[in-house]
């Protein structure tokens, strides 16, 4: 079943338009990686899908009963963001906003929800700690958790992994990997095509003729096979 299907999309801001005629969908239990190069509008594609900006033309339909406020978000961190004095535990409770309306305290469910997603993220013994004070690969699992407390079906990832280590990553891209095993879907923008044809199990490549496929189909194209050359010539270099 589709979760999110998208139609003859035409994106763009400020008046100018970045991206024609995208149509693909995300099915339940996909993991997508979206990926292009810098410009192409992978992040307006990504605000669009949110509901942060509206498209040109074309449309998005959402399946299954999804709504956009279920969705959870990894966004890039800004450096105001990675600085922000505020506990983990309050940072992950903050993703069960959505399902509070207009309550104005998290109930003991939201708060049972947050202790889970923090131990299943591996940092419950952070809960009192001050976020700006953990490490970058830390952080990140925080907002991993934040993002789990949003959702119970689909998770948009906005480059999770820029600026961390290449062990970090590694656990990082393993975390996800996990997620989605245990049924999450899987949505996420990178610039690691290598990452994207080992774990994802389709891909979208932003250019001005899109792919979307499999990532076999993928590696078999003639985009796929001109941007793994060209990343695996950098990696020699």
């Amino acid at each position: 079943m589709s979760l999110i299907d998208v139609r003859s999309l035409t994106l763009g801001y400020e008046n100018r338009t970045v991206l024609k005629n995208l149509s693909f969908h995300v099915d339940e239990g996909d993991y997508l990686c979206i990926v292009g190069e810098n410009g192409s509008g992978k992040s307006t594609l990504m605000k669009t899908l949110l509901g942060l900006q509206k498209p040109f033309g074309g449309e998005i339909i959402f399946g299954d009963g999804l709504k956009r406020n279920e969705i959870g978000y990894l966004p890039q961190q800004t450096i105001v963001q990675k600085d922000f004095p505020a506990s983990v535990r309050e940072i992950v409770l903050s993703g069960c906003q959505a399902r509070c309306g207009l309550r104005p305290f998290y109930s003991r469910e939201e708060k049972q929800l947050a202790d889970k997603n923090m131990e299943r993220m591996g940092i419950k013994g952070f809960a009192r700690r001050c976020y700006r004070d953990l490490s970058g690969g830390q952080q990140q699992r925080v907002l991993l958790a934040r993002a789990l407390c949003a959702t119970r079906k689909i998770l948009l990832l906005d480059e999770p992994v820029s600026g961390l280590d290449p062990m970090v990553t590694a656990e990082m891209y393993e975390l996800i990997e996990g997620l989605n095993k245990e049924g999450i879907t899987i949505i996420m923008i990178s610039h690691d095509i290598s990452a994207a044809v080992c774990y994802a199990s389709r891909i979208l490549h932003i250019s001005k003729k899109p792919f979307f496929g499999t990532k076999e189909e993928y590696r078999s194209s003639d985009i796929g096979k001109l941007f793994i050359m060209r990343e695996e010539g950098e990696a020699d270099d």
